[in-house]
């Protein structure tokens, strides 16, 4: 793989990282606002159970001391196009200050715990809802 190809995809792992970092952040804000105005669609199960779920997983990494997979893709790759970790290109230098932070490896296990806690927290006061299959009416 050339280097300039490694770079791309660094890029753009480090775009998909920042979107997940959104939509478990974003996804928590729009349940609560959703759950306490009524809207509908934050308490799809399809959404909600994607939501826990990655939130566990995060939380869990957090624990067992492992870097996120697409932390880890992205510096291979990174390392691969002859870059510096985090470092050179614009998209890879504004996304990674929106969503890395330097602090001690209790802080995100505390933080990601906590978060994890207030994503069951909502699953449980505003739970999901399964759609119902339509019933076929007979002739």
């Amino acid at each position: 793989m050339s280097p300039g190809r490694a770079a791309l995809l660094a890029d753009a792992i480090l775009a998909l990282h920042v979107g997940v970092v959104a939509f478990v952040v974003l996804g928590l804000l729009a349940i609560v606002a959703g759950g306490a105005l009524g809207w509908r669609w934050v308490r799809g199960f399809a959404f909600r159970a994607t939501h826990l779920l990655l939130m566990l997983v995060i939380a869990l990494q957090a624990w067992m001391g492992r870097l996120c997979p697409l932390t880890t893709w992205e510096q291979a790759l990174r390392i691969r196009a002859g870059q510096d970790t985090y470092g050179e290109s614009f998209i890879q230098y504004w996304l990674s200050r929106l969503i890395f932070f330097e602090a001690p490896w209790w802080a995100f296990v505390f933080a990601y715990s906590a978060f994890a806690g207030l994503v069951i927290a909502c699953w449980w006061r505003w739970p999901p809802v399964r759609r119902r299959a339509k019933s076929r009416r007979s002739p």
